[in-house]
């Protein structure tokens, strides 16, 4: 018998002063059997850094030709592709053609300096690619808030991010790799 998706629950009420977005989002996320709690809270933070009305889930670790959220205008088109994790180079050239603007969170302290260097040089040809790795430490206290039912005040300000609730606070600061300042 296959394993089920269990049902997450959370509640984002979203101050973003760095782009001036101010909302309050109510979002059911289903996490596959095999998805850890870090990858589902960043999922949950890559959602509050890219707020929208129109920003969604997709049906994420079960497809190949979906990213795991985006943003889609009336006709259709994909105006917002999100991506975490290591992908390889192919899976983001495809993402790069589909979308205007393509974000790949990156996580993972060891694995992710291989990756970057084993990739990042085909990488900058992408004009509308956008790289974010998410420090390790950062990520692990954030996932160790992972719950059934959340509810978290999202601060964002000066590229910082801040999920807090009646008894935690956590601070993720977000280096951009890509396009490089």
């Amino acid at each position: 018998m296959a394993l089920k998706a269990t049902i997450l629950k959370a509640t984002l009420n979203i101050a973003d002063m760095d782009r001036h977005y101010y909302a309050d989002h109510q979002l059911t996320i289903a996490q596959h059997p095999s998805e850890t709690d870090l990858r589902v809270m960043i999922r949950l933070l890559a959602f509050a850094l890219n707020a929208g009305d129109t920003l969604e889930f997709t049906k994420g670790l079960s497809t190949d030709d979906e990213p795991e959220l985006w943003q889609k205008d009336l006709t259709g088109e994909i105006e917002v592709w999100v991506e975490l994790g290591l992908p390889e180079e192919d899976r983001l050239r495809k993402a790069c053609n589909r979308a205007e603007k393509v974000i790949l969170y990156t996580y993972g302290d060891r694995a992710f300096p291989v990756w970057w260097d084993k990739h990042h040089g085909k990488l900058e040809r992408f004009d509308n690619l956008t790289i974010i790795h998410l420090p390790g430490d950062d990520t692990e206290a954030l996932a160790a808030l992972a719950d059934r039912s959340m509810s978290f005040q999202v601060t964002i300000q000066d590229g910082e991010v801040t999920f807090s609730n009646d008894n935690n606070l956590v601070t993720i600061t977000p280096e951009q790799r890509l396009p490089q300042n």
